[in-house]
């Protein structure tokens, strides 16, 4: 067999280098993406190419497109690094190439996620005999506990979904409040609900489902099968809706309830910030991503479930073919992926790597800093439009064309990244701070390049 660890090397040592090269490699750079699609296309080669000149291809292919996302000063999308432990495991799950089926499949991968299953309960304050899926992102763990929800409302009401479908099944209730991320419409739309069976719930002044809105809607109808849609971190402003007494709520009136916390849910893991999600551990099913706050590589999320039976109904199937398949859900039972790639491995050694002291402590150092950015801009003439109890900052810099060009200014110059986002009908600009190796420093050269280019 050809030897590949010179090839191996090779990839390894060149992503070694470009994470080297982030601390000072301008973030988002003008992209000639035409450019970028011809130096990946000409016509597929009829005969074989040795996998070192494929590697230098798509090197040279590659790189003019690179944005430093992994990077200290990428403030966009809520995303952060990936850990330097879970990196080199990443590295060595594509090369054990395990299929994480089952235990069948891969015994290793299912051990992974059996342990780092374990550590993620502990550390964000879930059940201990909750199931975990190990899951692509939040859009799949939302679609996973919305499954699970949609079971159990309907089994409690004597129908089974999974049999039978939805045609004639008695109607479920979904309430969520009015700014919940998108991702719970799509799973709803996935899970053949609908968009328009949201009944949405206004928010208060920083973006949290307002408690007395939601007592008045659910107060308001009849009884029958009823999800609530919860978050812990609105994508925009932070703010987590009041989990404790929404929950208690809920299950007066025999609810299920779905907390997505793609990376608000990280707040438990903080001792000065668990109050934000004091009474999570009361709902039915939680959303959460792994390469957000956790700083693990992409793809990993995670979909939780207090009712693991359930969760393996709603998701598992049965085949004569595969074996190891049945009894306890576990691996594919809890996910919508049959062939999947291990990533529980990521997962174990970046846990491993923070500890439960270093995940507290990254919670804590990116609220500081994303205060940092926001007194920062404020001290400069600028609004901060949020109440700043996470890790979001939005601001304005007036009318919404001038924060628009602001945005785009900031992109283009490359000191850092920041996103624009519309809140309350304004245009803001929207710093997320979640990298691992994110420093004052940082944000202070950050500051000054949005301040110069703003003025």
């Amino acid at each position: 067999m050809e030897d590949l660890g010179p090839l191996f090397r090779l990839a390894a040592d060149h992503g070694a280098g470009f994470r080297r090269s982030l601390p000072e490699r301008p973030v988002g750079v003008p992209v000639d993406q035409d450019a970028l699609v011809e130096a990946f296309s000409g016509p597929l080669p009829a005969a074989p190419t040795p996998p070192t000149q494929v590697l230098a291809e798509l090197l040279a292919a590659a790189e003019p497109g690179l944005v430093a996302g992994a990077g200290p000063r990428y403030f966009g999308f809520v995303v952060g690094g990936a850990l330097p432990a879970a990196s080199a495991a990443d590295i060595l799950a594509t090369g054990w190439d395990q299929m994480a089926t089952n235990v069948v499949s891969s015994p290793a991968a299912l051990a992974a996620e059996t342990a780092a299953g374990g550590w993620l309960k502990e550390l964000l304050g879930i059940p201990a005999s909750a199931s975990v899926g190990f899951v692509t992102g939040c859009q799949a763990a939302n679609t996973a506990g919305l499954a699970a929800a949609r079971h159990h409302v309907l089994a409690e009401a004597g129908w089974d979904v999974e049999r039978r479908g939805l045609p004639g099944a008695p109607p479920i209730r979904v309430v969520a409040g009015a700014e919940r991320h998108g991702t719970i419409d799509r799973s709803l739309r996935l899970l053949g609900l609908g968009g328009d069976v949201v009944e949405a719930v206004p928010a208060d002044a920083n973006g949290a489902i307002d408690l007395g809105a939601l007592r008045d809607r659910l107060a308001g109808a009849p009884a029958g099968p009823l999800i609530v849609c919860l978050q812990a971190g609105n994508v925009n402003t932070g703010a987590c809706d009041p989990l404790r007494q929404a929950c208690e709520l809920v299950h007066r009136h025999g609810g299920w309830v779905h907390v997505d916390g793609a990376f608000g849910l990280w707040a438990a893991a903080a001792p000065s910030t668990r109050h934000l999600v004091d009474g999570l551990d009361l709902a039915d099913s939680w959303a959460c991503d792994g390469h957000k706050w956790l700083n693990l590589p992409y793809d990993s999320g995670f979909a939780f479930c207090a009712r693991p039976r359930v969760h393996g109904t709603a998701m598992s199937y049965a085949a004569a073919y595969l074996v190891g398949s049945g009894g306890v859900p576990e691996g594919a039972d809890l996910t919508a992926e049959s062939s999947r790639r291990a990533r529980g491995f990521a997962v174990w050694a970046g846990l491993r790597e923070l500890g439960r002291d270093g995940v507290a402590a990254l919670v804590e150092r990116c609220c500081a800093l994303a205060r940092r950015f926001a007194e920062g801009l404020a001290a400069a003439g600028f609004e901060v439009a949020n109440d700043v109890v996470l890790n979001q900052v939005l601001v304005g810099f007036g009318d919404d064309a001038r924060t628009g060009r602001v945005v785009a200014d900031v992109q283009r110059d490359g000191t850092c990244w920041v996103g624009g986002t519309t809140w309350r009908g304004r245009r803001l600009m929207r710093i997320s701070v979640a990298n691992a190796t994110t420093t004052e420093a940082d944000v202070d050269r950050s500051l000054a390049a949005i301040v110069r280019l703003a003025g």
